[in-house]
């Protein structure tokens, strides 16, 4: 059994404010008509032969965003293991790991990020089935991508011999990201490949690596999987055990020490999208240079980023510019300063801005929601519940809520009370009363929502009731 498994846990803070932590770049539509970057990373995988359902790891805040879009493409809910908290890639794969030889302990893993973009996917394709010779020989295979520039933001791979009778390659040494001087000799050498954080190998094999040069990791990951749970259809790590587990890549814990890894080399238009110059790079863009998306007019401006996502944006007189506007936030930043994003959403965290983390539009298992207006003592949200769906049976400490529906019909429970909602019906839901709005009607409900209280946090939620498992 070759095994795919889709890393979906990082947060991507680098491309705020599209991406922060409760809806992070893997799972938002960027630029094209493809989907999100972990769909298409799903949907890469079906041209290749006898290859399982991927099984999907992902923070338990994003189960319902991984399973919605795994139903967009036609694959079900799929088997979706949920981290209490991430860890980096070395116990995810082990957890992974551990899984697999349940089904099969001959199984493959093809380890995959879900936020990569490979343009040729021919020669992906190509190269996973290099890579599984390789892996039946007991190597473990990281996927070295062909640099096209004296690149800093990547770690490299160093090669040495050629493995008989394959295209691959044994690991001379893992490199760290170099300056610009000695990125420019890495690219002049051909012995040097960006490290693209992609691997294949055998469950058993990376089990036993790791016995022997992260025992740590495997024994806090064996009591993990051992206290496992199969909770609402997903496979969910219990806290405890799994707390215990240092963080760690698979690179620095396995693959760095031991005398079996190989490289498979790979030139497939493969970027890891990880700043808005990288996205910038990828676009089709204007005689100017610039890429621009939304309600936008410009004037004297070249080679730049520009995004808006709710209103008109006028920009004059710049370049080498990235400006990105949502509901909430503008970012603005010079292209060579993309990567200095990530030290305003640590800024941001610091001050305990919602902006950090919550996007203006929440996606939900029942739907969505999109603050509209929020001010000291209130806040007016856009609620949408879909067909069949329902929001939790709930009650709120510090506020009271009143909803008027805007299109569709639903049934609001306050109390003892239950009543049916029709366009223009409106309902008070007192502070402390236990309250949801179900819809088992065939079109969407939407209502706007007024909130008042002395604290609007997400955190002022207790439920009784929840066809999501969300009680814990």
């Amino acid at each position: 059994m070759l095994l795919p498994v889709v890393m979906a846990g990082g947060v991507g803070s680098r491309l705020w404010p599209l991406s922060r932590s409760f809806q992070p770049k893997q799972f938002i539509d960027f630029p094209g008509d493809e989907g999100s970057l972990f769909q298409r990373t799903v949907r890469r995988l079906s041209g290749i032969p006898a290859i399982a359902e991927p099984l999907v790891l992902c923070n338990k805040e994003h189960r319902f965003l991984v399973t919605e879009q795994l139903k967009e493409l036609g694959i079900g809910e799929g088997r979706v293991l949920l981290e209490p908290f991430g860890r980096n890639t070395a116990p995810a794969a082990a957890m992974a790991a551990l899984v697999a030889i349940q089904d099969d302990p001959d199984a493959l893993l093809l380890v995959l990020p879900a936020d990569h973009v490979i343009e040729n996917v021919s020669q992906f394709e190509l190269a996973v089935q290099e890579a599984k010779m390789l892996a039946l020989l007991d190597y473990l295979v990281t996927f070295g991508v062909v640099p096209s520039a004296p690149e800093t933001g990547y770690g490299y791979v160093e090669v040495g011999q050629k493995i008989q009778a394959t295209r691959g390659h044994l690991v001379s040494s893992f490199v760290e990201k170099p300056d610009k001087a000695t990125a420019k000799t890495y690219l002049k050498s051909k012995n040097h490949y960006w490290n693209s954080g992609m691997f294949m190998f055998s469950a058993r094999r990376y089990l036993e690596e790791l016995k022997i040069y992260a025992p740590d990791i495997l024994a806090c990951c064996t009591e993990a999987f051992n206290h496992m749970e199969y909770e609402n259809k997903f496979l969910t790590i219990q806290e405890s055990g799994f707390e215990q587990c240092r963080s760690d890549s698979i690179d620095y814990a396995v693959l760095e020490h031991t005398t079996r890894a190989a490289m498979i080399s790979l030139d497939a238009g493969w970027n890891d999208l990880g700043a808005w110059d990288a996205l910038w790079n990828l676009q089709n863009k204007d005689e100017l240079g610039n890429f621009v998306r939304g309600d936008v007019i410009s004037e004297n401006v070249r080679n730049s980023y520009i995004q808006s996502n709710s209103r008109l944006l006028a920009v004059a007189g710049i370049e080498d510019a990235i400006i990105v506007e949502t509901a909430d936030s503008v970012l603005v930043c010079s292209q060579k300063s993309s990567q200095s994003v990530k030290q305003l959403v640590e800024k941001l965290e610091a001050e305990n801005r919602q902006e950090a983390d919550i996007p203006s539009r929440v996606t939900k298992p029942w739907g969505s929601y999109e603050s509209l207006v929020k001010r000291e003592g209130y806040q007016v949200k856009h609620i949408v519940v879909l067909p069949g769906e329902s929001l939790s049976l709930q009650l709120h400490r510090r506020r009271s809520e009143y909803w008027t529906v805007i299109a569709g019909k639903g049934v609001a429970t306050c109390d003892d009370q239950e009543i049916t909602l029709d366009v223009n019906d409106s309902i008070s839901i007192p502070l402390g009363s236990k309250h949801k709005l179900a819809n088992p009607f065939l079109e969407p409900v939407e209502i706007i929502e007024v909130q008042s209280g002395d604290y609007l946090g997400e955190d002022d939620i207790e439920r009784f009731e929840d066809k999501y498992g969300r009680l814990k």
